[in-house]
């Protein structure tokens, strides 16, 4: 698979080790989800998902070897799937780690991205910024 699933996006963060610093991926389309943003008129439905399934492992397998990542960089974070009620079908959401000691900022940059932490990208589409919101509840919780 070269490209990540029609049906699934992810949202790319880093969290440190030592200081808990959290940051998001911001795509060059602005979005947080990768390969695309979520069309317009997406809401997250109400599904309890828990536990990481080979979909989630080869969808951020596929987003790594998209984007040119060494292999074993992006680490799906198994306790994060979110179902997106669009109007062209369900879009699944996982929630995949940059698995490295500092914030590869010039790693980001060169892929036109961006490391935001939360406050930054509060002007994000309210479906983005309710699944940011989870996913960094998620992390602070674990």
């Amino acid at each position: 698979m070269t490209n990540p699933p029609a049906n699934s996006r992810v949202i790319l963060y880093y969290n440190g080790a030592i200081s808990g610093l959290t940051l998001f991926v911001q795509h060059p389309d602005e979005s947080v989800c990768t390969p695309s943003p979520l069309p317009l008129l997406s809401s997250i439905m109400d599904t309890t998902t828990a536990g990481l399934d080979q979909a989630a492992a080869d969808c951020v397998a596929a987003v790594s070897l998209a984007m040119g990542l060494t292999e074993g960089l992006l680490q799906p974070h198994p306790d994060y799937q979110e179902q997106v009620d669009t109007p062209s079908g369900i879009i699944t959401v996982y929630l995949a780690r940059l698995n490295c000691l500092d914030p590869p900022r010039q790693l980001m940059a060169e892929q036109g991205c961006k490391l935001k932490n939360l406050t930054e990208l509060r002007n994000r589409p309210p479906t983005e910024m309710e699944l940011l919101r989870r996913a960094y509840v998620l992390l602070m919780e674990s």
